[in-house]
């Protein structure tokens, strides 16, 4: 079942009423958010679904993350639990690419986005396998592993290096911003 989407100025008409959950991860969550969205990182779903629940039933829930396709993902996982989410069509980069307005936490360094992180990330390996290839030729099967993981994520619209930089500590909640966020959810 493919989740409701809508548009990035019909959200922003309706901001005022949706509860809005982003499941980037911190680091992109505090590049910059909608406007009174709470950080849910997708891979803490789970440990949401009862607050997640609990503000459903107060209202639209809006979940949103940078292009669509982890916000997709999440309202399918809740479907699955019996919450119905829609999502942001083009994620905060059409929300952004529109000119509407984005928060950041003030005093916060802010982090480089993931899709900076698995381009750096990706660069770095590539570039290392075909130096180190050099001397070692087996090492230049490093660089062919990291394209045909490029070329894998394209055709399925996934990203395996984005779900293991995710796990990074920068890029992971700290227990009490999750715990904090979970109480505004079910407040």
């Amino acid at each position: 079942m493919t989740p409701t989407a809508l548009t990035a100025d019909q959200v922003h008409a309706r901001l005022h009423e949706l509860t809005v959950v982003d499941v980037r991860t911190p680091g992109e969550y505090a590049s910059g958010h909608l406007p009174g969205a709470h950080n849910v990182p997708l891979d803490h779903l789970g440990t949401a679904l009862p607050a997640l629940r609990t503000a459903a039933g107060r209202g639209d829930l809006l979940v949103v993350c940078a292009s669509g396709a982890r916000s997709e993902t999440a309202c399918r996982r809740l479907a699955e639990n019996g919450v119905t989410a829609a999502t942001l069509t083009g994620g905060t980069t059409a929300w952004i690419r529109l000119g509407h307005d984005v928060h950041r936490p003030a005093g916060t360094r802010t982090p480089w986005a993931m899709d900076r992180q698995v381009r750096l990330a990706a660069g770095s390996l590539v570039l290392t396998g075909l130096v180190a290839g050099q001397r070692w030729s087996a090492a230049r099967l490093l660089s062919a592993g990291v394209a045909g993981g490029l070329v894998f994520s394209a055709l399925t619209d996934t990203c395996g290096m984005a779900g293991i930089l995710a796990r990074l500590p920068h890029n992971r909640p700290a227990a009490t911003d999750l715990d904090a966020t979970l109480a505004a959810l079910t407040g």
